[in-house]
């Protein structure tokens, strides 16, 4: 039986994430994601699959981050039926995040067809996302699942967010299983509340991310020293600081780590808004979930008698309405405000970097990667000129940029997980531009003797 790995998506590029298993006559679809920022601007997405969505059997979730899962409600509109596989914390945040996608599409569509008339097809219904959710099949870490005919799956704790998997895709053979592990979105070690990543035995073939394979990050500590500066300045300053933040992960760090300085008494004179309500939402999932986070961490928030986020963080407001979102933009200083989006291509902080970019008091932090062609990519590259609302706006503004924040692991960290693995797996890079797939190919071969290649898509090798 030949066994056929299809590069769909995430090929030499950051999103888009998605590959198809074929083993024998049996079809698997490990991810399904959107392509955003640049990509989704280069690939132009119709929607189409290279696939008939009806012929697969199964689909396998690394975790529900919309570059991995994103186009799930087209899939299904297209016919698929059948068992989507993933962690429960992944089907948990799922249905947030494709619901919050599925508002913004239509709210979009909406404006768009009063131009073009409504002649283009949808690429789903709303009913679709309900139909993606009744299909998931919430799967334990570590415990082994038949997906399909002589094709089973495990998951390991990947250490990225809530429910992120590093997935084991073993195939039957005849004589020998043959091992296909996809790496997923291998977290950073040093960030709060996520354990940290696990390492299948072995592996046949390695699909592995590369977002961050030519940098390391800055160490956690000089981070957090680096946080405090800022708010010193600020505080100096009389302004405002504020930080777009992705909703899922991000968010939660930033208000434990926001607890931590707090409960130091480094906050003092601070007012801190939660202004995003997706990361309210995905909020309370993990303060639902604390068994599943960093026991040590959980176990710092309740020696201060906390038992979720917000008791950890007293000075915190979440805004209920977009009223409430508005009137944040009534503070000159001593704000700290947490919006979406991460990479500053929506959502509310837009509205605040429109009445706070300008101001020479304000600051803007960073604490995520920006895609290629985003505002937020555009403000840590140094323009000092951007587009907001249709208006040319000064950016006086100090941009920091704290990357021991980033909830992906570094060049150092992707080099130590690749390293792992019994015998000599064949090493495919994905998820990454081509510069830091190249950087990390480099050094991969210069210190683990690994030869990695970088498929473009489409390609298609046989294990």
């Amino acid at each position: 039986m030949t066994n056929k790995l299809h590069f769909l998506g995430a090929a030499r590029e950051v999103t888009g994430s998605c590959y198809l298993l074929e083993a024998g006559d049996r079809r698997v679809l490990l991810d399904c994601g959107m392509h955003q920022g640049v990509d989704a601007e280069e690939v132009g997405d119709t929607g189409d699959f290279p696939f008939d969505p009806a012929s697969l059997d199964a689909v396998v979730l690394s975790h529900a981050h919309l570059d991995h899962s994103g186009m799930l409600p087209r899939l299904v509109h297209l016919g698929y039926r059948g068992p989507i596989y993933c962690t429960s914390g992944t089907r948990h945040l799922l249905g947030i995040l494709l619901e919050d996608a599925a508002r913004i599409y239509w709210r979009e569509r909406q404006e768009a067809d009063e131009h073009d008339g409504g002649l283009r097809e949808p690429l789903y219904q709303p009913e679709d996302v309900a139909r993606v959710l009744a299909l998931c099949r919430p799967v334990d870490y570590h415990r082994q699942v038949e997906v399909a005919p002589w094709i089973q799956v495990r998951f390991f704790d990947a250490g990225h967010i809530l429910g992120a998997a590093i997935v084991e895709l073993t195939v039957a053979g005849q004589g020998q299983d043959r091992v296909l592990v996809f790496s997923g979105d291998l977290g950073n070690p040093e960030t709060a509340l996520m354990r940290r990543w696990e390492h299948p035995a072995r592996a046949d073939v390695v699909l592995m991310e590369s977002t961050y394979g030519d940098r390391n990050h800055r160490d956690m500590a000089e981070t957090l020293a680096e946080f405090r500066h800022i708010l010193a300045e600020a505080a100096k300053r009389g302004g405002n600081i504020l930080i777009p933040a992705f909703a899922v992960g991000r968010t939660q760090e930033l208000l434990f780590h926001l607890g931590q300085l707090y409960h130091q008494g480094t906050l003092e004179g601070w007012q801190v808004f939660l202004d995003t309500p997706m990361g309210h939402a995905v909020t309370d999932v993990y303060s639902r979930s604390l068994e599943q986070l960093n026991k040590d961490d959980v176990s710092s928030m309740a020696a201060e008698g906390a038992d979720d986020l917000y008791k950890f963080l007293p000075i915190l407001r979440v805004t209920e309405s977009v009223e409430d979102s508005m009137a944040i933009n009534r503070f000159r200083g001593g704000a700290i405000i947490i919006a979406g989006s991460g990479m500053c291509t929506g959502g509310r902080i837009l509205h605040h970097l429109r009445h706070n970019l300008w101001r020479h008091s304000s600051h803007v932090v960073i604490v995520g990667f920006q895609a290629r062609g985003t505002l937020g990519r555009a403000l840590v590259d140094g323009d000092r000129r951007v587009r907001l609302f249709q208006h040319t706006v000064a950016v006086n503004a100090t941009i920091h940029t704290l990357g021991g924040f980033s909830a992906h692991a570094g060049q150092r960290q992707l080099l130590e997980w690749a390293g792992g693995f019994r015998g000599r797996p064949a090493f495919y890079l994905v998820h990454g531009e081509p510069d830091s797939m190249s950087a990390l190919a480099r050094r991969m071969r210069e210190e683990l003797e690994i030869e990695a290649r970088m498929p473009e898509k489409g390609a298609v090798i046989e294990f």
